[in-house]
């Protein structure tokens, strides 16, 4: 017995695996990068600039382990 609720599940699933598979072709990536290529574009030609950062370089400086034993109350 099938109810509204499992075909509304299987249609949705289906969708997300044919967005997916739009994603994944040759197309889509050649109309992202278009699209991507055109925002850096309009972004330089207002002013902005894009700066490069070295790859050792880390926003989250790693931090001291913490003693957690005998942390909780019994």
């Amino acid at each position: 017995m099938k109810d509204g609720y499992d075909e509304q599940a299987n249609n949705s699933r289906s969708k997300d695996t044919e967005d997916f598979a739009e994603e994944r072709s040759i197309t889509s990536r050649q109309r992202a990068r278009s699209q991507l290529s055109s925002d850096v574009e309009e972004f330089l030609s207002r002013g902005g600039a894009i700066s490069e950062i070295d790859p050792e370089v880390t926003a989250d400086p790693p931090r001291k382990p913490q003693p957690k034993y005998g942390s909780r109350p019994i």
